[in-house]
């Protein structure tokens, strides 16, 4: 089906139904009670859950394929947004022509940097790729300033010409649309005690990740993507047999800077800001982390870590010291104290603490990520069943 194998095109039905029932399982609790606030289903986080799914399933084409550790990736990513707000300010502001401009921009970004960064390898390769996407948020923040904004970043204004929207007669900087469908724009159905949100920016990133996963699929079950498993395997033994690596490195390479570009169209689409701070290393290292959590090298993965990363952000972030006092009021004082004082370091804005030993504990008892453990719990299975 859709030219797929049997496993291949359930792993993408599993992929739909986690998008589509999205808006239901991550907002459990209903609205107005004590819990509503862990909710994670409201419109911009699920987006967000999805934009970098796409980001993250981009760079797995690279990492897990290849085995070349990209620590730059971010700059793609802030190209990809600089490139679509530009285009939300110059020609329209229909998300298509931005979306579509950012991933090309970012492909060609990808391009030059590859182009350099590829004549090394391993830890090389790595720390080059690193002082790239630090040289262009260098750059974003302060010499091309008149392009990106500076430190400010660059949004969309009253006055943007927009060519084929014509002048502006409503007074009020428009929202980015899809032909007249503006992408922030929800609906609220209540469900009983729930309610649900249905969201024109989250199905559209829905569809998109949707066939980015199935496009990822097809590059992975590919004779590119095994002469790509071949590379990470033994590069000197693929070299040997007369084969160039670095063109498949290379195409590997902008194929997964144009993810990164597409991720930052449709990060624009939701909300016409861009600034540098999405070059910084941290936006790289996030990526890095999505994809080594949820499991390197699998296809799922990347889509899992991603999910889990955003959502695990905005639970601990939320908690804070008076909502600590709420749970434990039932403890004696200096009991009740004490319990918040050693959860404190770990929520609300030292969340990451929480992530990092999640982080420690998936490396040392899950080596593998969350999908690749599973593939080799259920392969035993399978195989002792066969025996």
């Amino acid at each position: 089906m859709l030219g797929l194998s049997r496993n291949d095109f359930l792993m993408l039905l599993f992929v739909l139904f986690l998008v589509a029932a999205a808006p239901i399982l991550l907002n459990p609790f209903p609205e107005g009670s004590s819990l509503a606030q862990f909710n994670a289903g409201y419109p911009d986080l699920m987006q967000r859950f999805l934009i970098f799914g796409i980001f993250a399933i981009g760079f797995n084409i690279l990492f897990g394929l290849t085995g070349y550790l990209s620590f730059g990736h971010a700059a793609f990513l802030g190209a990809g947004s600089y490139a679509g707000v530009w285009m939300l300010k110059l020609l329209t502001i229909n998300v298509i022509p931005a979306i579509i401009v950012s991933t090309l921009v970012a492909g060609l970004f990808s391009l030059a940097i590859g182009y350099i960064s590829l004549r090394r390898s391993g830890i090389y390769f790595s720390i080059l790729t690193l002082a790239f996407a630090q040289m262009s948020f260098a750059l974003a923040s302060s010499v091309l300033q008149p392009i990106t904004g500076g430190e400010t970043g660059l949004q969309t204004n009253l006055n943007d010409p927009r060519i084929l929207d014509g002048a502006n007669t409503t007074g009020n900087i428009p929202a980015p649309s899809l032909f007249g469908w503006e992408m922030r724009e929800s609906m609220q159905v209540p469900v009983g005690d729930w309610l649900w949100t249905f969201n024109v920016g989250y199905y559209v990133c829905a569809f998109i990740l949707l066939i980015a996963f199935y496009i990822s699929i097809r590059i992975f079950r590919s004779p590119f993507g095994m002469m790509l498993k071949a590379i990470k395997s033994n590069n000197e033994r693929l070299s040997y047999t007369g084969i160039s690596p670095r063109p498949y490195t290379l195409a590997a390479f902008v194929i997964s800077g144009m993810y990164a570009g597409l991720a930052g169209g449709l990060m624009v689409s939701m909300d016409p800001l861009a600034g540098s701070e999405r070059m910084q290393w941290t936006a790289s290292g996030e990526v890095v982390l999505m994809t080594i959590l949820g499991g390197v090298g699998t296809v799922l993965g990347p889509v899992i870590g991603a999910g889990i990363i955003k959502y695990f952000e905005n639970i601990f972030s939320k908690i804070n010291d008076n909502l600590l006092h709420g749970w434990f009021s039932f403890m004696p004082d200096g009991l009740e104290d004490f319990m918040v004082a050693v959860i404190h370091p770990f929520v609300g804005k030292g969340w990451h603490l929480s992530l990092g030993l999640m982080f420690m504990l998936a490396i040392i008892f899950l080596p593998g990520g969350f999908v690749g453990s599973l593939h080799n719990v259920f392969s035993r299975i399978f195989r002792k069943r066969a025996q």
